[in-house]
């Protein structure tokens, strides 16, 4: 299984946002700090704060910050958020045009494995993945 670049960069803003605590970030130092596009970083920034992780602050000294405390976010949340499905073959899908569906024992493991995949980001918030500014190679605000 892989995690699209979407939810890879949303859980990549939230670490960020998490690390600078009360200050704003903008999408073009985060698009900078992780080497990776303005563009998708705003379509992510947009998804994250309509769903309630973040908040954006309008203007010319605006940013985005985190819009509940760290260890409120659940990392299991994020990723149903931001995932557009867990089709992981074909017959998790509506259109499942495979033959041995009835009798096939794949497709329960592959759910078993998906539910546990889940279940191990649930137990995890993103106050479990914090890091401090200089991680990031940011010096602290004097």
């Amino acid at each position: 299984m892989r995690l699209t670049n979407f939810s890879d960069y949303a859980l990549r803003v939230l670490l960020y946002a998490a690390a600078r605590r009360d200050e704003l970030i903008t999408i073009e130092e985060t698009a900078k700090v992780y080497g990776i596009s303005k563009a998708h970083l705003m379509k992510v920034a947009n998804q994250l704060t309509r769903a309630g992780y973040l908040k954006a602050v309008r203007g010319r000294s605006g940013g985005l910050s985190l819009a509940m405390r760290p260890n409120k976010i659940r990392l299991g949340d994020v990723v149903r958020a931001t995932e557009p499905d867990f089709a992981l073959v074909e017959c998790f899908t509506a259109d499942n045009q495979c033959r041995i569906t009835p009798r096939c024992r794949l497709r329960g493991v592959l759910k078993e494995a998906l539910g546990a995949f889940i279940a191990t980001l649930d137990r995890y918030t993103l106050a479990d993945l914090v890091l401090r500014p200089e991680e990031f190679g940011i010096r602290p605000a004097a």
